[in-house]
Order: structure tokens, then C-alpha cells, then sequence
């Protein structure tokens, strides 16, 4: 294609494939020499890599800049056990292969180097079929390079060539300054808090988001509440008409949690363990353990906990009394 054609093309496409590798060390054009018939090099190396989510001291250099001058945390509560908890040995990486097509799973560190040294970090965890955007830190010197975008478009293109199929951008608060770039990406959907279900976040949910800080799509249009209703005494709480918050995990109908009933059945609620003073032991210690027992709020407690977790891993926990 000539290069008058190429220069319109790519002002009409935006290929991401093409685009966001560009700049990249290994993929930038390198015009020839006209003396010496040599490529020249770029005057700086910008290299990308997906790597496992290692601790290193050069990633905590990054991660305390940043909390302490983004985040305005004080030294003495950020520390290298902190990071490693936070953003370390996460999901354990694996292979996952689907339909003939292998795929690296668990959490990993996508890191950018620039002229060797380490700018900015996505931690990232990779499921069998969605790739989820964790965290990003990045160094004070290119906090004008809107990393947000340009590290979603990398995990965005990532999850396009590896065949994840969706891209999760983690949480969206409207207030927070620091998050409005997600909405910059469309197709975006949020998710229902009452009914679970994606709903575009398309101008009129922007809407409802800039005039109420509590938004249910679902309830809106049960209400026949236009985008711009202002709050209402339902929409200050979720304590409104129609919703109570419930007493119990058990009353809340919550997709994936055991019910009390499926608890009992499942789950053997006299082997469970409990810690306390250092020392573990089983419910069968207290003596009544019976959760039609209402009075026993550790026991409920407890068996709340486990039925958001799952008879497996129940199983395998210990729970501990301070």
C-alpha cells in the first residue's frame, strides 16, 4: 500500500492489535540511515512483559513511590510484608486449555520498563475465561502519561488475543476522580447490585450515577424512574420500600452462597474449626452446636461464613477468636 494510502488508512482504523505494541522496543519502526544505510535506534526502550507476581525489590520501590505520593500513605504504613500481602502470590499460575487453546491462569505482575527501569505495574489475575484488572502503580515521572488507558489497552488486547473473552476492569466508584477513565471504554457494563445483572454504563446510567449515589437499574425501571429523578427517600439507603437489609447472610438470597438448609446437608458443622489463644478446635467442643439455635451468634457466625465459602473449602479453614 502507498504511503499516502497507509497514513489515511490509519487515520480512519484504529487497529489495537497494531497500535498498542507500536512503541514497544521490539515493534517500533527504525528509519534508515542515510549515510550509513543503518536502522537508527530509538532514543529510548519501552519494553512490555507479563511476568509472575514475584516479589522483587525493584516492584517495591514502584509500589512505596506511589502509595506515598498518589495515595499520600505515610511511610510507616507502607512495608514490604504489606506489598507482598496485597499484590503478591496471588492465584496460583497454571495452564488452562480450552477447545484446543492453552492459556497461562492465576495472577501476574504485566510490567513497563522504560530504558530498564520499572515505570509502571498492572497486577493482573488470569481466569479460565476473563482476564481481571487488579491494580496499577506507576512512577511519579510518567504520571502524565495516562497509564490507566494505555495499561487497559495492553490487558484489553491481551485478553482479545488469548481468546479470555472479557475484560474486567475491577471496581467503578462515580466519585472517584481516579476511576473516571473506565467509563472512556464502551462497551462498559456495571453490575446490578440488587438484581446481578450488566447493564451499560451508557449516558443515561451516567446520569442517574451524577444525581443519586445509589443506583439500581433494575429498581429504577420497576419505579419508572427517569435518569434525572433526583434522590428519593429509597434511593439514600438501601434501607427503602421493598428492600430491608437482612439479619442474616442466610436471608439474603445471595447467588453462589449456601442456604442454611443446603449447610446442614452439606457440611458437617461439628467438624468445623475455631482458634482460639492458639489453640484449634472443633465446634463439637461447645457442646450444642445447632444452628435452629438463634441465640448462638458465634455458631451463626460461623456457619455464615462457611456457606460463602463452600463445603470444600470449609473443610480446610480455621477460624480464628481475638
Amino acid at each position: 500500500m502507498p504511503k499516502d494510502k497507509r497514513k489515511r488508512f490509519r487515520c480512519q482504523h484504529f487497529l489495537l492489535a497494531e497500535r498498542v505494541h507500536e512503541a514497544e522496543y521490539a515493534k517500533v519502526q527504525r528509519p534508515v540511515d542515510g549515510k550509513t544505510k543503518r536502522p537508527i535506534e530509538p532514543a529510548h526502550k519501552l519494553e512490555i512483559n507479563l511476568e509472575p507476581d514475584n516479589y522483587t525489590e525493584e516492584k517495591f520501590a514502584l509500589f512505596e513511590q506511589y502509595q506515598r505520593l498518589v495515595h499520600k500513605e505515610p511511610p510507616s504504613r507502607i512495608s514490604q510484608n504489606g506489598f507482598r500481602s496485597f499484590l503478591c502470590g496471588g492465584l496460583d499460575q497454571a495452564v488452562y486449555e480450552d477447545d484446543g487453546i492453552a492459556r497461562r491462569i492465576g495472577s501476574h505482575h504485566m510490567c513497563y520498563r522504560l530504558d530498564g527501569k520499572l515505570v509502571a505495574m498492572g497486577v493482573l489475575d488470569l481466569l479460565p475465561h476473563c482476564v481481571s484488572s487488579v491494580y496499577l502503580i506507576y512512577h511519579d515521572s510518567v504520571s502524565d502519561w495516562a497509564f490507566g488507558k494505555l495499561s487497559a489497552l495492553q490487558e484489553i488486547d491481551l485478553a482479545r488475543r488469548q481468546g479470555y473473552g472479557y475484560y474486567y476492569m475491577g471496581y467503578y466508584i462515580h466519585s472517584c476522580v481516579k476511576m473516571r477513565y473506565k467509563r472512556t471504554f464502551h462497551p462498559t457494563y456495571i453490575l446490578d447490585p440488587e438484581t446481578y445483572d450488566w447493564n451499560m454504563l451508557d449516558h443515561d446510567m451516567v446520569q442517574r450515577l451524577d444525581k443519586r449515589s445509589y443506583v439500581s437499574l433494575s429498581r429504577d425501571r420497576t419505579m419508572g424512574l427517569a435518569a434525572d429523578s433526583e434522590n428519593t427517600e429509597e434511593h439514600k439507603s438501601t434501607h427503602g420500600q421493598g428492600y430491608e437489609v437482612p439479619d442474616s447472610v442466610f436471608d439474603a438470597n445471595v447467588p453462589g452462597v449456601m442456604t442454611k438448609e443446603q449447610v446442614q446437608e452439606q457440611i458437617d458443622i461439628a467438624d468445623v474449626k475455631f482458634s482460639i489463644a492458639g489453640e484449634v478446635y472443633s465446634l463439637a467442643h461447645l457442646g450444642s452446636w445447632r444452628l435452629d439455635d438463634g441465640e448462638n451468634l458465634p455458631l451463626i457466625a460461623i456457619a455464615e461464613f462457611v456457606a460463602c465459602l463452600g463445603p470444600e473449602l470449609a473443610k480446610e479453614i480455621v477460624t480464628t477468636f481475638r
